[in-house]
């Protein structure tokens, strides 16, 4: 088990208000920090850094576990954090499908999780479970938006054969279809393979416009140089899970060009004066960068900022019911969050209920094009 207190960096220039410390808020963390999957899992712990080491005048104490990219391993951190440690929050997984192994124990133990991953569950499910990207509905309107807009009229799927990529075919089938483009041909692989040769071939045989690619990460880059490498000259699309600078450093040249749909704290620069996660955005990219360096802004370590945000604004409602350390506060938390209203963070303004868990609508995401090795806005 590993402990982390982080100092505060951004309290005093955001001005938030606190009241006399009575007690910890203790916040369990799952995150994939190894495995294939550990490209996401890293840059969001490394937002944790940015917390200031309250919220509402409550100390925070964060206990941090990686499920190594495995569900049952996540799955086995939620039941100790919430069964051993009494966390009062879960954040977690980085993952689709290890989140979606905690959200079960989640709604078992009654505790918040604020997946920072775009989980889907069944009707029912995950009654628990908040999501702090973007639902997979928002981010695959925008690809299908900017395919009408510049005139493709088929493309093909190259994606992950699991949860996260059958949630984007599942979405990208149903709004092609609405708008008349064409999935010319569905290729999976899994996330440890090393090759998609054979899927690229197939994918490139159909004779799309354009070829969407469902990974993230480090493992975007494979398949996008892949289908370059093969001859391909339509467009290229990435997923908001690929929007970092490891698929610019791993793809290179075969990159430029192509088309990422993102969150907005990956270029707060292209939006509007008049967004309300504009001026939030860019504080966060300047406080981040001035940590760790020009270039490395990220939206999976906004993900664990905007944590903050959400917590910020319904930890002092919570407070009212209880304390932290009960069940009274961790069910308060939760009617917090879906009655609280509008809250804008990074990645735009999130607005949970009770029937829906992810808040975002389309002014949350936005597409990016990769222009001379750097992230440019999409015309």
């Amino acid at each position: 088990m590993k402990k982390v207190f982080h100092a505060s960096l951004l309290a005093a220039a955001l001005g938030f208000a606190v009241t006399q410390a009575n007690a910890e808020i203790t916040i369990g963390v799952d995150l994939s920090l190894t495995g294939p999957a550990s490209g996401l899992g890293i840059p969001v712990n490394s937002g944790f850094a940015l917390w200031p080491d309250n919220i509402a005048g409550e100390k925070v104490k964060f206990i941090t576990l990686d499920d190594g990219s495995d569900p049952a391993k996540a799955q086995k951190n939620a039941q100790r954090l919430i069964s051993e440690d009494k966390v009062d929050v879960i954040i977690g997984s980085s993952t689709t499908t290890p989140a979606i192994a905690m959200g079960e124990v989640a709604a078992e133990g009654k505790t918040v999780q604020l997946a920072a991953a775009p989980a889907e569950f069944p009707e029912g499910k995950g009654t628990w479970t908040f999501r702090l990207p973007q639902s997979t509905a928002v981010m695959a309107g925008g690809v299908i938006d900017h395919m009408k807009k510049i005139g493709v009229k088929s493309f093909a799927f190259i994606g992950y054969g699991d949860a996260y990529g059958e949630s984007w075919l599942k979405e990208l089938t149903k709004l092609a279809d609405k708008e008349g483009i064409k999935i010319t041909d569905v290729e999976r692989y899994a996330r440890a393979d090393t090759s998609v040769t054979a899927q690229a071939l197939k994918a490139i045989a159909s004779k799309p416009d354009a070829i969407l690619i469902v990974a993230s990460g480090s493992g975007s880059a494979m398949p996008h140089t892949t289908v370059v490498e093969r001859g391909f000259k339509g467009k290229i699309y990435q997923t908001h899970s690929a929007a970092s600078r490891d698929l610019i450093r791993l793809g290179g040249k075969a990159v430029e060009g192509s088309f990422v749909v993102s969150g907005l704290a990956v270029l707060p620069e292209g939006l509007p004066a008049s967004h309300p996660s504009k001026k939030i955005a860019t504080d966060f990219v300047n406080a981040y960068e001035k940590k760790y360096g020009a270039g490395t802004r990220n939206q999976f370590a906004a993900h664990a900022y905007d944590a903050y945000l959400i917590l910020s604004q319904v930890v002092p409602v919570a407070l009212k019911s209880g304390k932290p350390g009960t069940q009274e506060f961790r069910t308060a938390l939760k009617n917090a969050l879906e009655t609280h209203g509008s809250i804008p963070i990074t990645q735009g303004v999130i607005t949970y209920t009770k029937d829906d868990h992810f808040g975002f609508d389309k002014q949350a995401q936005m597409m990016l094009t990769i222009k001379d090795g750097a992230f440019a806005a999409a015309d």
